[in-house]
């Protein structure tokens, strides 16, 4: 009998999640003795975010940015990393060019379209403040599936994007953009997104998560060697309305499969500098507090995110 694996992603179907699909649809899944479920978040209207489900038992892994990790571990919950989807983060603030807001400290007095993550609206001050701004904004909570569309109407001025989905999106339709990286302006921000987990579970599935992980990685390598048939495998194996344009989806998997391995050549693995500098940031701008209130003046990176279950991978998967 094959290991069911219950996977929550962190957005409805996307380009960021090919290796998983293209996983499902050529049998590499079941080849190693697994039944991959996927839940997008939109079969429930986003009530309930990725890493809550996992947090709560609800599935066993979750696609989550690294935020949701440190957030949680303030909190006492026990989630840590098992792989970075993306080798380095490939998101922006962006806005429209036609708004004239052009760098980030033009932010201050304006809207932005929060995610209501935590941390989310700390990092946005940050990045106003780092470019000589007073980090003073509206933060407005807007439904997810309809941020995109509140940037184009101007119900918003600045919304989280990823430059390899909505980007691309904004180049098919002819929209033009600002686009603030946040390398550009002195934040270390973290990978995103990362495959997260409970300690307690990857540790008692330790052997299932590892031929997952395999058999993922497998997927990735997959899109980066063929992403116009990982395209096709993507939409189809999906069948989602997000993937119903195939120009876009296509251009979009050009894009992302560049980012999909590091430098080595390796999927999926993180360095302990990129999660060490990312906390420390948040920790000297006072950003991590505990369950109470109080606030965080160390956190080891150790404790965060593991490249163990990717290491020695017995699996041999073909592609």
């Amino acid at each position: 009998m094959n290991t069911l694996i219950r996977l929550a992603l962190d957005r409805t179907p996307n380009t960021n999640h090919t290796g998983f699909y293209v996983a499902l649809a050529n049998g590499l899944y079941q080849e190693a003795g697994l039944d991959v479920d996927f839940i997008s978040p939109d079969q429930d209207n986003y009530q309930i975010m990725p890493a809550r489900r996992v947090a709560h038992g609800k599935c066993d892994l979750a696609i989550t940015p690294s935020e949701s990790i440190i957030s949680y571990q303030t909190n006492g919950t026990p989630l840590m990393a098992v792989a970075t989807v993306l080798a380095r983060d490939i998101s922006a603030i962006m806005t429209l060019k036609e708004s004239g807001i052009e760098r980030p400290r033009q932010l201050d007095g304006k809207v932005y379209a929060s995610y209501g993550a935590r941390y989310e609206e700390d990092i946005i001050r940050q990045l106003i403040l780092n470019d000589e701004g007073r980090g003073q904004f509206v933060a407005h909570k807007t439904a997810w599936s309809s941020i995109w569309r509140s940037l184009l109407t101007r119900e918003v001025d600045a919304a989280w994007f990823w430059l390899t989905w909505e980007g691309v999106r904004a180049d098919i339709d002819g929209v033009d953009l600002n686009q603030f990286l946040f390398d550009d302006y002195e934040i270390p921000y973290s990978y995103n997104p990362i495959l997260t987990a409970r300690r307690d579970w990857a540790e008692q599935n330790a052997d299932a998560l590892r031929r997952f992980l395999a058999a993922t990685s497998a997927g990735f390598r997959f899109a980066v060697k063929k992403p116009d048939e990982a395209a096709r495998l993507l939409m189809k194996t999906a069948n989602h309305p997000a993937l119903a344009d195939r120009n876009f989806v296509e251009q979009s998997q050009q894009m992302v499969s560049g980012y999909y391995l590091d430098g080595e050549g390796h999927w999926g693995f993180m360095h302990r500098g990129v999660w060490t500098s990312f906390v420390n940031w948040m920790i000297r701008n006072r950003m991590l507090t505990d369950r109470n209130g109080e606030l965080i003046l160390h956190m080891d990176a150790e404790t965060l995110f593991t490249n163990e279950y990717l290491e020695n991978m017995s699996v041999v998967i073909r592609l």
